[in-house]
């Protein structure tokens, strides 16, 4: 008599890997590697228009705050640059998104793993926590990358399209000229303060413009949402509904080795429970989202010294107000619901697929 599916099922269930192993640990890497990839691929056309606003690129001030705006835009770059202007910097983009997806999600499972060791203690404190620890430490292997691929991105015109090579070269050789103190610019004073002081104007130190944002928007942005996907993904397996929105026989229950794994969503649960994530996580960590993009862009824009946080923040508030920190955030949420939704549906099911 042939075996079904459901009989193959325990003895799938007890070859899970302990989590601590390395290939349970390059099996998650891979999974959440290509989880990012995808994301960032569906909506790569809408994240360098986001880009070329949050940093006040001079092509296109001009849509801030039409809502029509990312139409306009995306027709521009299309008018002018072809299909390849719309994924301009989208090979940093890989680049540096494989890695950074890799880490954040095996960081989640394992720091998770230790901060929820069981069912018992799962609480939404516990969960934002290992979401928030998880995105930092992948800041912290990454951020390199997301400056090339951000300076990539806001270039414009023709003659300033950059290899992958020349804007490494470009960014560690740029510096700030000294500039003499002015008493009706603040600004002006503390980049020459800067060099005064000996801070570095040129070098490695440029790979890190907004590094502090980032890491600071790190602990909103990753810790709310990993704990709206899993909150959401609880409200979706609940007994009542659970028929509707998961898959049969794909539950794993607790080993000696392993933890507790919840039935598979269906596909449309899973991509709804990634897009309310990613709704949830914008929301909460956008101001820092800006600021850091204007820090990124320092060398190119204004007088190219350094910006502070609290430079960066006291510019954008004198140029727009309030409302100057949430400039794109309609195409923030366009972007970031499909790529958020695709980044956990592909997680899941990679992770499912590999036996972990």
């Amino acid at each position: 008599m042939l075996a079904t599916d459901e009989d193959a099922q325990p003895a799938r269930d007890n070859k899970r890997l302990d989590r601590r192993s390395l290939e349970y640990m390059l099996k998650s890497g891979l999974a959440g590697g290509l989880a990012g990839c995808a994301g960032k691929t569906v909506v790569g056309p809408l994240d360098r228009v986001k880009i070329l606003l949050q940093t006040r690129n001079p092509s296109f001030i001009k849509y801030a705050g039409q809502w029509s705006g990312l139409h306009l835009a995306l027709r521009d770059i299309y008018t002018e640059h072809g299909l390849r202007g719309l994924f301009k910097g989208h090979s940093a983009t890989l680049l540096r998104i494989f890695p950074y997806a890799g880490i954040k999600f095996l960081a989640y499972d394992q720091i998770r793993s230790a901060i929820i060791p069981n069912r018992a203690s799962e609480t939404p404190g516990r969960r934002f926590v290992s979401g928030s620890l998880a995105g930092m430490v992948s800041v912290f292997f990454t951020y390199p990358l997301e400056v090339i691929r951000v300076r990539l991105a806001f270039e414009t015109s023709t003659d300033k399209r950059s290899t992958l090579p020349g804007i490494c070269r470009k960014i560690y050789h740029e510096q700030a000229s000294p500039t003499l103190h002015n008493p009706s610019n603040p600004l002006s004073n503390a980049a020459a303060t800067a060099v005064e002081r000996g801070v570095p104007q040129t070098g490695m130190a440029n790979f890190f413009r907004g590094f502090t944002p980032t890491l600071l928007g790190m602990i909103p942005y990753a810790g709310a949402s990993f704990l709206a996907h899993d909150t959401m993904s609880d409200l979706l397996r609940h007994p009542a509904v659970a028929p509707y929105t998961t898959l049969p026989h794909t539950s794993r229950p607790e080993s000696a080795t392993s933890t507790y794994k919840p039935a598979q969503l269906q596909y449309w649960a899973e991509l709804s429970t990634g897009g309310f994530a990613g709704f949830f996580s914008q929301t909460v960590s956008y101001p820092l989202e800006v600021i850091r993009r204007r820090m990124q862009v320092g060398g190119v824009v204004g007088d190219g010294h350094r910006l502070s946080i609290a430079e960066v923040t006291r510019r954008i508030f004198m140029e727009k107000g309030w409302r100057g920190f949430f400039v794109g955030l309609t195409i923030g949420y366009v972007k970031v619901i499909p790529m958020s939704a695709t980044s956990f549906l592909v997680w899941e099911r990679g992770k499912y697929y590999l036996g972990i």
